[in-house]
């Protein structure tokens, strides 16, 4: 199957009411793009979360990220 037969879902703002379509399409976008390794779905995920929570969440799971690659090298 080719990788472009799934659409990039775009961003999530942070509106619940379009989060659960937002999350078909992420999760199709994975699969599609063959994104297997947890770390590259979640760093492809966090860099779709943009606004209010959704940012501040992405920002604080990016430092845990960063804290655990620093303790790790």
């Amino acid at each position: 199957m080719p990788r472009n037969m799934v659409l990039d879902p775009g961003w999530f703002d942070s509106n619940r009411t379009k989060f659960k379509d937002w999350w078909r399409g992420i999760k199709l976008f994975l699969k599609s793009n063959r994104v297997t390794e947890m770390d590259n779905k979640i760093i492809v995920i966090l860099a779709r979360l943009r606004g209010g929570v959704a940012d501040i969440y992405a920002q604080k799971k990016l430092d845990k990220l960063d804290e655990e690659t620093n303790i790790q090298n």
